[in-house]
């Protein structure tokens, strides 16, 4: 193996990871996402399940059993998984507003993003006949908000992080007619960000209909899920972490050097914001992890790490080679349990996630080139 064949090689002596007492062991169990999840996405019409790839020679480089990437580059007309979490999300909303007798017209869905979340939220306002507006902070790509425009929404621009652009938009969805649609929660806002947490459940329902296509009924023995404020982190937990006990899934969090809040916070023992910087993997930029997320982080999560701007575009350049489309934020996936498996103190790592030559890996390419 040379230094150019490695995903990714270690820029540093070790990266910068935090591993706890066995996520995957402890007696802490959840309660499963709703079975209809799954049935809601499949009467949809552009429903499909996303491919779920194997890639034989990044096993090989990084001494595991079997590698597979979730490739989320395509997923109901757009180019990231966020669409599961609104679409859901949104169903849900417009249901109760019809049962209320509160659908005298038509609502204006307000959110913000970091790219992803917002155009998925304006694609599913403009298909239900809806209105959307956006609140998109520094950093995002100008791609990504004209992407946004051109669902039909409303785009304000912020001067300021995604933590702002989130109080922007909640102090906008004061306004008569308007709902907050948010994939972030905090006390008192926790029920539509549930809704879009257990939209993401269908992703992890297919990944094991595939493994088990691949002959693997177990499931697999690690995941690596880029991270942002948490909430495909806290879908993920909830569909390893509700099973019975037995055999655990390793679950791995990764986020940008950038934008650790998760791997902060896990650090420490308690919920913090981190002040964030300049990342390519503008989706992952969230300085605060979600409120309801956190508990299923901090006790579902077995380490957390992260990953520097080169780890990410090393990954995404290795993952195009082997044919799949992944952006900054998809690639993180790839660097970090290449960071994690590989390099200086990874007998270390692969002992603390129970990994070893047959283990099985899955990992989570959230968006494609063309999200960013």
């Amino acid at each position: 193996m040379t230094e150019n064949s490695s995903l990714p090689p270690s820029p540093t002596p070790a990266p910068t990871w935090f591993t706890q007492p066995g996520g995957r062991s402890r007696a802490w169990r959840c309660t499963p996402a709703p079975a209809e999840v799954r049935e809601f996405h499949a009467s949809l019409p552009e429903y499909a399940p996303t491919p779920l790839t194997e890639l034989p020679s990044l096993a090989g480089e990084w001494g595991v059993g079997r590698v597979f990437v979730k490739d989320e580059s395509s997923r109901l007309g757009l180019p990231a998984f966020k669409a599961l979490g609104a679409s859901w999300a949104v169903h849900r909303l417009l249901a109760e507003r019809a049962a209320y007798g509160r659908d005298t017209g038509p609502v204006t869905l307000v959110t913000a993003t970091d790219g992803n979340h917002g155009r998925a939220v304006a694609r599913t306002a403009r298909l239900l006949g809806q209105r959307a507006r956006v609140f998109v902070p520094q950093g995002v790509h100008p791609r990504a908000a004209a992407a946004i425009a051109a669902e039909g929404a409303g785009v304000t621009h912020v001067t300021g992080s995604y933590d702002e652009a989130v109080r922007l938009a909640a102090e906008a969805s004061a306004a008569p007619g308007a709902v907050l649609v948010q994939d972030t929660a905090w006390p008192g806002y926790e029920r539509i960000p549930a809704w879009i947490v257990e939209g993401y459940s269908t992703l992890c329902v297919e990944i094991d209909e595939q493994l088990a296509a691949a002959d693997i009924h177990e499931g697999p023995d690690l995941v690596a899920v880029p991270v942002g404020v948490g909430s495909l982190a806290q879908a993920v937990v909830t569909h390893y972490r509700s099973r019975p006990a037995g055999r655990g899934t390793a679950l791995l969090a990764v986020e940008p050097e950038a934008a650790a809040c998760v791997l902060e916070s896990l650090r420490i023992g308690e919920a913090v914001s981190v002040r964030t910087g300049e990342t390519a993997m503008a989706g992952l930029n969230c300085g605060t992890p979600s409120s309801i997320a956190w508990p299923h982080l901090k006790n579902g999560l077995d380490a957390a790490v992260a990953v520097t701007e080169a780890d990410s575009s090393r990954a995404g350049a290795r993952l195009a080679a082997l044919g799949i489309s992944s952006g900054p934020c998809g690639a993180a996936a790839p660097a970090g349990a290449g960071s994690v498996l590989t390099g200086p103190g990874a007998d270390e790592r692969r002992t603390a996630l129970g990994l070893g030559s047959a283990s099985v890996v899955v990992l989570l390419s959230t968006e494609g080139t063309a999200a960013s």
